[in-house]
């Protein structure tokens, strides 16, 4: 009988006779690092420290590298921006320069499966890189047992313990949620909007975010009539408050409507659509509407659930978040976290600067380094907005003396040029040493002509010094030059 009984089953058997727990065995040799979580802080974070010569494990329990980013968030998103984007182009831009397209339809199916194909060749080149520079790949969800173990539940049901000299926590965030149900169908996060099989007529978002004003853009475009219902009185959280002023203006000419200071208090699925109860957060009066699609877009949280942080004494503090100092070392020493699971804003590539720093700490200790002051943000809708450093607001709150260059994108050439004049570049530079505190935007593509302001931003530069840099002509990078000569008053117009 005990022939047929695995070496696993003999040993519980003994240890069960007598009281003693059998042995944990190993999967694999100890590892110099052990990364939970193979999204942009986590796979770039692994190629890293193989590439610096470490054993390195990651541990990814979506079965599919990329994370929230490539699989369910930055990267199909902007596939369905571009798309929607080109469909109004026919309706808007395209008669105005001469280009007759008769009847232009939508085939949705088509432009999600555009977006499928982008995520799988992302998602799976990731895992070519892995393989390309030796970091084994585990699929399956990551449990710390102790400082030095980690358990991997594979996607099959099987256990494994891996040991770790050093355990870096990248699990990412998950969207926040209200008091009511989603299903992803009718009431639905990001990843439900998504995977939307028919475009609805009417959409509710609830959050005038970055997220809801993506997604509720693409909607638009394709024929949705879209209202975004935000708390407070201003949209865009942290972005600067002349912005996103003009940017709600944009947006409203583009056909969003807007509910300002109201709150979502009920929302209730039924088989035609929902029924979403409004509050007027000022009075107290509330108003049903009957809507196809309800978008919670108020947030994300940091993700920390079933990681055993108990088993090691890890705690996560009121916003859910694991402390970390300036090394992303947490309260026990070979255990580090960074991305969305630890303080700052929660974008892809915040937690791949972090996961390179916290990898280079790993080798050389001290030599990692992330200038949390140039850490840029983007609106993908169009116009697009970005920004980078302190907003205006910011630099009031901090009683620093500053100055402030704006150009319009209208006195552009290149802008004027191709029609598209919607927006301006606006630099804050301390008044004394001319030195660069923020640079905002709104304008097609400000976020690629952003990486010129986080350039100068990471290398302590002057306004005057991107003033007196040449720029190509015509360009829209032209305006960020123009932008820069504006506070000694020499911005020329065209």
């Amino acid at each position: 009988m005990l022939s047929r009984i695995s070496a696993r089953g003999v040993a519980a058997i003994a240890a069960s006779r007598t009281g003693r727990q059998p042995r944990r065995s190993y999967a694999t040799q100890e590892q110099d690092v052990v990364i939970i979580g193979g999204g942009p802080g986590g796979y770039v974070a692994a190629i890293k420290a193989a590439q610096l010569g470490l054993k390195t494990t990651c541990i990814e329990k979506r079965g599919r590298l990329g994370g929230t980013c490539s699989n369910v968030g930055c990267i199909p998103s902007k596939a369905l921006l571009h798309a929607s984007h080109l469909y109004e182009l026919t309706k808007q831009y395209f008669p105005q320069h001469g280009i007759l397209v008769d009847n232009p339809r939508i085939d949705l199916g088509a432009m999600m499966k555009a977006k499928d194909k982008a995520v799988s060749g992302l998602t799976s080149g990731v895992e070519v890189l892995f393989k390309g520079n030796g970091v084994s790949y585990e699929k399956g969800t990551g449990k710390l047992i102790s400082p030095n173990e980690v358990e991997v539940v594979g996607l099959d049901g099987s256990k494994k313990t891996i040991r770790a000299k050093n355990v870096v926590i990248a699990t990412g965030s998950e969207a926040t949620t209200l008091n009511f149900a989603i299903d992803e169908k009718r009431i639905v996060t990001s990843t439900g909007a998504l995977e939307l099989n028919s475009v609805p007529k009417k959409m509710i978002v609830i959050g005038g975010g970055v997220i809801g004003l993506e997604l509720g853009s693409v909607w638009s475009r394709l024929g949705t009539q879209v209202t975004v219902v935000e708390f407070t009185d201003a949209i865009c959280a942290g972005a600067d408050a002349e912005a996103a002023k003009m940017f709600k203006r944009i947006l409203e000419k583009q056909g969003l409507g807007f509910r300002m200071k109201s709150k979502v208090v009920d929302a209730k699925a039924h088989a035609n659509g929902v029924t979403v109860k409004i509050e007027d957060v000022s009075t107290g009066q509330t108003d049903t509407l009957e809507v196809d699609v309800v978008l919670v877009a108020v947030g994300r949280k940091p993700f920390t659930q079933g990681l055993g942080l108990e088993n090691v004494g890890i705690n996560v503090n009121k916003r859910g978040m694991i402390d970390t100092d300036d090394h992303f070392r947490t309260s026990i020493p070979n255990i580090f976290a960074i991305g969305d699971v630890i303080k700052g804003p929660m974008l892809a590539h915040k937690a791949e600067e972090e996961g390179i720093a916290v990898i280079e700490n790993l080798v050389s200790p001290g030599t990692g380094h992330v200038n949390y002051n140039a850490i840029p943000s983007v609106i993908y809708t169009n116009p697009e907005v970005a920004w980078v450093g302190m907003t205006e607001e910011q630099v009031k709150e901090k009683g620093l003396k500053y100055k402030v260059g704006k150009f319009p994108f209208k006195a552009n050439s290149r802008a004027r040029t191709n029609d598209e004049t919607e927006g301006f570049v606006k630099f804050i530079s301390e008044a004394e040493s001319d030195r660069i505190l923020g640079v905002h935007m709104i304008g097609t593509n400000a976020g690629e002509l952003i990486s010129e302001a986080v350039l100068a931003i990471e290398y302590g530069a002057s306004s005057e010094d991107v003033a007196r840099t040449c720029q190509a002509h015509p360009t829209s990078s032209a305006a960020v030059t123009s932008a820069a000569l504006a506070p000694s008053g020499s911005a020329f117009s065209f």
